[in-house]
């Protein structure tokens, strides 16, 4: 009965998405595709980013969390909001007034064709790892619920998946995004009340009830003050306003929908809002995580090793009985599909925009929109091919691996940005690569060897690091000239 109710309510949902993006795809072109025409609502595109940036590794992995590492999590989501304060007012700024589709056009701007090339093939391992990481925890908890019980192998979820992100994505791209990302939004978000309801339900709670079990448990503590833990506030603080500056503000994912909004002020405007709703938001999946861990306690249950386990394992259980299943399965497929589409989108956007050039090297719309087409569809088996290896890799806390990733994918795009912002030197473009390729092998030699030399293990201050070592190395290649200083110049009024 749960399994059906579970496979019931993903077809369902999957049938409610490709009827919002039917009525939202538009016309089928690469502006489409890219741009969305820069017409899409600024209110619009801030609720859909809620959805594409929490997705189902906040709803499993944060909840799970809870039980390590308490609420301390809002720590770093309020770093989260400093850092998307810095994107709305010094970034944002910067991509309208070059007009940017892609933003690693701009280190071509400003290094040279290779920097751009580095830039853009740092942000599509990111992106693929990351967002697959994220797609493969989802669906292996969907597989569990629907599939599983039925006895299918676990690639063919991940295929029907994929398959249907496709689908829907490949003719209005970002335009249909758009709209698909705000429905995703809503599921996600009711589901998540919802199971919390159903939750304060089994344990006899009220809202006063939920708030006093929180403030009691010892996993209801929100600040570490303790300077060698790595929960320390300002630690946690620092790396999430760095962690929110490279995942959205240096991401062709998130910066692609913030540049289809018209004017500047209204991405700011979508900026901020976005921003000041991902601290209630992580409150409500901590609260569920903090709440799942008491219930469990109290029935004496043995909860799974793996934290990413805890809330799909109680909700098979039928610790909660059938009625949670609904809004359990239609929130992690809402975040399943939307880890994947639009990283998907901004995969392909990059990848013409950027390694091709077919903007750039003026094809004709008919080829642009054959190669546009073909890429879409390389980077949906690409992202089945990284969902396998993480399947034969097996466990750890997804999101905290997204993390530690970042520093590594992530770093040497925050040295070039940085260093081209604030630097007027001229940098020898050809070097580019070997600076930012060496920049994360020094990273990877300090994470191995701290423990060993200082007794200090890094967090994820190493994408400050790599940042750093990036920026380093591309002074050590650069010179300052007089015609550089003016050619920078115009290039920030352009």
């Amino acid at each position: 009965m749960l399994h059906t109710i579970a496979l019931v309510s993903l077809l369902v949902y999957v049938l409610l998405l490709m009827l919002v993006a039917r009525i939202g795809q538009g016309a089928s072109s690469n502006d489409t595709f890219f741009r969305a025409g820069r017409k899409s609502p600024w209110w619009l595109v801030a609720f859909g980013m809620i959805g594409a940036s929490v997705s189902g590794v906040s709803v499993v992995s944060v909840t799970g969390w809870v039980g390590q590492t308490g609420m301390t999590y809002l720590q770093m989501c309020a770093g989260f909001f400093a850092g998307y304060l810095f994107i709305a007012f010094v970034l944002l700024p910067l991509y309208y007034r070059l007009r940017l589709t892609s933003i690693y056009t701009y280190l071509s701007q400003r290094f040279g064709e290779r920097s751009h090339k580095t830039g853009a093939s740092f942000f599509l391992l990111s992106k693929l790892t990351g967002a697959s990481a994220r797609l493969y925890l989802s669906c292996v908890v969907l597989h569990e619920l629907t599939a599983a019980p039925f006895h299918l192998p676990f690639f063919v979820t991940v295929t029907l998946v994929l398959v249907a992100v496709y689908l829907y994505t490949q003719r209005g791209g970002i335009h249909t995004l758009v709209h698909t990302d705000a429905l995703q939004t809503l599921c996600l978000l009711g589901a998540t009340i919802a199971i919390i309801a159903a939750v304060a339900n089994r344990m006899s709670l009220s809202l006063d009830g939920i708030v006093q079990t929180i403030a009691q448990s010892d996993m209801g503590r929100i600040f570490c003050w303790d300077a060698g833990s790595s929960q320390f506030f300002l630690r946690q603080f620092v790396n999430g306003m760095f962690i929110t500056i490279v995942m959205t503000g240096l991401d062709q994912d998130m910066m692609q929908k913030n540049l289809t909004c018209p004017r500047l002020r209204d991405a700011q405007k979508d900026m901020c809002t976005y921003g000041a709703c991902f601290l209630p938001v992580n409150l409500l999946f901590l609260t569920l995580g903090v709440l799942l861990y008491t219930f469990a306690a109290s029935e004496g249950m043995t909860l799974p090793a793996e934290s990413d386990r805890v809330l799909p394992y109680l909700i098979n259980s039928g610790a909660f009985g059938v009625a949670v299943v609904f809004p359990f399965t239609l929130g992690i497929a809402s975040a399943a599909l939307s880890s994947a589409d639009s990283a998907m989108t901004s995969l392909t956007t990059s990848m013409c925009i950027d390694i091709i050039g077919v903007e750039r090297k003026h094809f004709d719309s008919a080829r642009a929109e054959r190669i546009r087409r073909r890429v879409h569809i390389l980077t949906a088996c690409a992202f089945g091919i990284c969902i396998a290896l993480f399947y034969l890799a097996g466990s750890g806390t997804v999101i905290d691996t997204i993390y530690r990733m970042a520093g590594y994918t992530y770093g040497p795009l925050l040295g070039l940005f940085a260093f081209g912002m604030i630097s007027k030197r001229r940098v020898h473009d050809r070097f580019v690569p070997f600076v930012a390729i060496a920049a994360p092998i020094v990273c990877a030699v300090l994470d191995y060897g701290a423990p060993l030399w200082w007794n200090y293990h890094f967090s994820y201050e190493l994408l400050l690091i790599n940042g750093v070592l990036t920026a380093l190395g591309l002074w050590l290649i650069s010179s300052h000239t007089k015609e550089n200083s003016q050619d920078f110049k115009e290039t920030l009024t352009v």
